[in-house]
């Protein structure tokens, strides 16, 4: 004990502990610095498990793509009209963006497009020949002549996939944070394969919308589970590249999607459309093992304090977890803490980084239907254009993707979701007002003429390069705000968190139906609102932290703490504290109307 002093002398105590006395540092809380370097880190086992995630991307854009086909609007003729001297054709526009086609346009004998009472008019038929452009011989569209009166339907049917995939985000992502990623994942896999291939044998358009909001709701919780499994597995280093394979494979089905329907074309003994639901949904039924091979999510077992099942999962691995198997020993005793999204606004920066990701990723989607409206020509062959369109939007998106790996990469997650921003703003302002300021300082008398020659040449070729530019940046910036959220989002609530930023994309993607069904009235407006909300967001990003390389926040503390870096080094901010550094503490003693006055202290 004597000789023990002299050493007690030397080294003081830190903290209030002597070094006898000091706490061994926690390691469970520190997964990304701790828990998965010691179990192999970014190894074998868990490319084996984000391999797993990837197949499924594939199939997902199948269904997800599967409106284009499935209510794709065809050409028509009237075989049997009412009156004697009707003959009437209708005629569709081509594909437009997220939703498909837009609704039938009527025209009779060349005369011009129907409109109102001239509409009804041209609606006056019996009997319809419909025929699809779009690789089937038949849809939902010409099995249930939905065109004229019933022309609604089409909407409706395009709406209850997309409205069930909101619902599906927001419900699924608390389950997963509450019950864990596994539940979810295998419970929308069984889901998705009833109602999915319960599609195919619908009777009538009601019971098609029906069922299509269920597999829309099931979608969601299949991509939402997935999404966060593939971000918990990966170290920070891993992460965005792993993620984007999935996006590419998400593409993949985009691109592939038209040969599928070809494929069924004219199938005997059933209709076309049908083939097509059940080969998109079959495939999913290769994920039913994933029940006994795919393992819960690790870091969401410790952070809800699952202790027990993490300790099995650890000894399943067979890797050397001596380090701090002590520890978790220790917490065996503690209970399971769930959280819920809710307690998110209970944080003081949490919650403003989601709203401002869920704003953005609603802004990214929204805008993007108004690009790829002003990209189509609306004078164009509908027959000539429809694939044409259709692969141009999915180049557009294996663009993107190329190009935010070399961005992230270089700037950053909150550098390279501004950037794209910004260039999403710019694209969408100089459509909506840079050929207006060309013509107001061009038109000059020697050059009206000319001008107007040349306005609507020039005004169309703009409009096209704007939208391009415009689709790539939007949809940059609608991959980079759900990637984003899912790494600042702490574990406990990365589900709820992300489900949030999904839904709201979900919402951006319903305009396209909703403008369809009011026949593109209002479409200007609703650029120009969408061109506010990015300024908007250029603004709020800039209150954003910058995850890269940090780990993955775990708990709400975690969370609460990713802020912001603030741009001045932390010597000169000391600086500038220090300067300030002047003694206040007896400012309130001196009365109000004397310092206003000048007044001596009272007696």
């Amino acid at each position: 004990m004597a000789a023990g002093r002299p050493e007690a002398q030397d080294h003081p105590p830190e903290n209030g502990f002597t070094p006898l006395e000091h706490p061994a540092p926690r390691l469970l809380p520190h997964i990304d610095g701790s828990v998965l370097p010691s179990l192999g880190g970014f190894g074998k086992h868990q490319k084996q498990l984000v391999v797993l995630t990837w197949i499924p991307a594939l199939f997902i854009g199948f269904s997800q793509f599967s409106d284009y086909f499935l209510l794709a609007q065809p050409n028509g003729t009237c075989v049997q009209p009412l009156a004697n001297d009707s003959n009437w054709t209708v005629t569709s526009p081509p594909v437009t963006a997220t939703s498909g086609a837009p609704a039938l346009q009527l025209k009779g004998n060349g005369t011009g497009e129907g409109h109102g009472d001239d509409s009804a008019l041209l609606c006056a038929c019996k009997e319809w020949r419909l025929e699809l452009q779009t690789g089937l011989s038949q849809n939902v569209v010409t099995k249930w002549n939905l065109v004229c009166d019933s022309a609604w339907k089409v909407h409706i049917a395009k709406f209850s996939l997309l409205v069930g995939s909101i619902f599906g985000y927001l419900v699924m992502g608390v389950m997963a944070d509450w019950f864990g990623r596994h539940p979810v994942l295998i419970l929308s896999v069984l889901f998705m394969l009833v109602f999915g291939l319960s599609v195919a044998f619908s009777v009538n358009v009601t019971m098609f919308s029906t069922l299509r909001f269920f597999e829309g709701f099931c979608l969601a919780g299949l991509a939402l589970s997935l999404y966060v499994l593939r971000i918990e597995l990966c170290l920070p280093g891993w992460r965005f590249s792993m993620t984007m394979v999935a996006s590419f494979l998400m593409v993949g089905g985009q691109l592939l999607m038209p040969g599928v329907a070809a494929l069924c074309r004219n199938w005997p003994n059933r209709d076309d459309w049908q083939v097509l639901q059940i080969v998109i949904i079959s495939p999913f039924v290769l994920m039913l093992p994933y029940v006994w091979i795919f393992p819960e999510s690790l870091r969401w077992l410790l952070a809800t304090q699952h202790y027990r099942r993490s300790k099995a999962m650890m000894l399943r691995l067979k890797v050397c977890v001596s380090c701090f198997l002590p520890e978790l020993e220790q917490e065996l005793h503690k209970k399971p803490q769930r959280t819920c999204i809710v307690k998110m606004m209970s944080t003081r920066n949490l919650w403003k980084n989601i709203v401002v990701l869920c704003v953005n990723s609603l802004t990214g989607y929204g805008i993007h239907h108004c690009f790829a409206r002003s990209m189509m020509d609306p004078e164009a062959q509908p027959t000539a254009l429809c694939h044409a369109d259709y692969y141009t939007m999915a180049g557009i998106a294996v663009a993107t993707c190329l190009a935010l790996c070399p961005a992230v990469g270089l700037m950053g997650r909150r550098g390279g979701l501004l950037t794209f921003m910004i260039i999403t703003a710019l694209a969408s302002l100089l459509q909506l007002g840079l050929l207006n300021l060309i013509g107001k300082y061009m038109c000059l008398p020697c050059l009206v003429l000319f001008w107007t020659v040349l306005r609507d040449t020039l005004n169309r070729k703009f409009s096209v390069a704007f939208s391009i530019i415009g689709m790539f940046s939007s949809h940059a910036v609608s991959i980079l705000s759900i990637f984003f959220c899912a790494e600042i989002t702490p574990t406990v609530i990365r589900g709820g968190g992300l489900g949030l930023v999904l839904a709201s994309a979900g919402f951006g993607m319903l305009t396209a139906p909703i403008m369809e069904l009011h026949n593109q009235k209002g479409y200007f407006l609703h650029h120009v609102i969408f061109a506010c909300c990015t300024l908007l967001c250029i603004i709020c990003l800039l209150l954003l932290p910058e995850p890269r390389g940090q780990p993955l926040p775990e708990s709400l503390a975690d969370g609460e703490t990713f802020t912001r870096q603030t741009l001045l080094h932390p010597g000169e901010q000391h600086l500038l504290l220090a300067k300030s550094d002047r003694d206040y503490s007896r400012v309130h003693d001196t009365p109000l109307h004397l310092s206003a006055t000048g007044g001596a202290t009272i007696k």
